[in-house]
């Protein structure tokens, strides 16, 4: 394990310059960042987060594309906005920045959901010790076999090698149990920032300066792993079947309209909230969607197995639920493929 320094840092001071901050000197507490003022990065919110070092080290191990930090309760979170930086901070007296990742959505999914969604990317290595290190963490036993935990999803994470962690900044609260908000427009922010640009120089990892906000706007959505994918789609949808409108979380999964293994993306535009039975029958071709959002259910169910006579009550029907937003429903690209290459006319 790497330890503190003994001696007191202090940087450089900084010269006064017209509307910049006055001449100051900052010193920083053995173990802790120097408080010195940085460039001109832009300014950028994050969240410095405390975790488990166990789950670090596990996710380190597998440098997966996205993460499922989680909670182990249902606690709202709202200190981040779509596609800015969350930081991880392991657990005292570990008192170190370890790596991070962008803010993608935060969901309170049950812990069976949350499983079969990112797996391993939880950061545990099988359902039983997931469940076993969320009764460790929470205040009060549960009974119940499937809980509700928060997910705070992230994608794009990197995980820093134990030369390059980062110490806590001199006013980082010892007794946080949940992590601390930042800003680079404030002088520990924007040092604490800088440093983590430092490590990531040359780097595939966070987006900084005056790229964050179309990066937020934009990016981040375009690269969800297949657990994000899944619980972005099911929320666009409003934890709703598309086509039949049922409310049941359980039996919804996220299909892809073009699939994965067929270059099709994970985009939310490439992904339809199912019904279970009513997802193996798209992804079968018995039933498509137009690219006016009717859909079309085949004639060979009844041909081939005399039966589907709850699936033709939907023939020719409107979708019963798309997302809200334009941008969040099935592309025509997507559409159209799977009425030319899927269905089964």
């Amino acid at each position: 394990m790497k330890t503190a320094s003994n001696d007191r840092v202090c940087p450089l001071e900084y010269s006064q310059e017209r509307g910049a901050p006055r001449r100051q000197n900052f010193c920083a507490a053995p173990g802790h960042l120097p408080l010195t003022p940085q460039g001109n990065l832009g300014w950028l919110k994050y969240f410095v987060a405390v975790t488990d070092k166990s789950w670090f080290r596990q996710l380190a191990e597998q440098q997966p594309n996205e993460v499922n930090f989680w909670r182990p309760s249902g606690a709202k979170f709202k200190a981040l906005d779509l596609g800015e930086p969350l930081l991880f901070k392991l657990h005292s007296p570990d008192n170190y920045i370890v790596g991070g990742g962008h803010f993608l959505r935060y969901s309170q999914l049950p812990v069976s959901l949350a499983w079969e969604a990112f797996g391993p990317k939880n950061g545990v290595q099988n359902l039983e010790r997931f469940l076993d290190r969320i009764r460790k963490y929470r205040r009060e036993a549960f009974k119940e076999a499937d809980p509700t935990i928060g997910c705070i999803i992230l994608v794009e994470p990197f995980f820093l090698p134990e030369g390059s962690w980062i110490p806590v900044p001199r006013d980082w609260p010892m007794n946080a149990v949940q992590g601390k908000s930042y800003s680079t427009a404030e002088t520990t922010g924007a040092l604490l920032w800088r440093h983590v640009e430092e490590r990531l120089d040359g780097r595939q990892g966070l987006r900084v300066g005056e790229e964050a906000a179309r990066y937020r706007q934009n990016e981040v959505r375009q690269r969800l792993g297949q657990g994000a994918f899944r619980v972005e789609v099911t929320e666009v949808y409003q934890r709703r079947c598309a086509i039949t409108g049922e409310r049941t979380l359980p039996v919804l999964q996220a299909a892809h309209i073009k699939p994965y293994s067929m270059n099709g993306p994970h985009r939310v535009e490439n992904g339809l909230c199912l019904r279970a039975d009513m997802h193996i029958l798209f992804d079968q071709g018995y039933l498509t969607v137009t690219p006016n959002m009717v859909v079309e259910v085949s004639r060979e169910i009844k041909e081939r197995f005399e039966n589907g006579r709850d699936y033709y009550a939907y023939h020719g029907q409107k979708l019963s639920v798309l997302p809200p937003s334009e941008s969040d429903q099935p592309a025509r690209e997507f559409l159209e493929w799977h009425n030319q290459r899927m269905f089964i006319t």
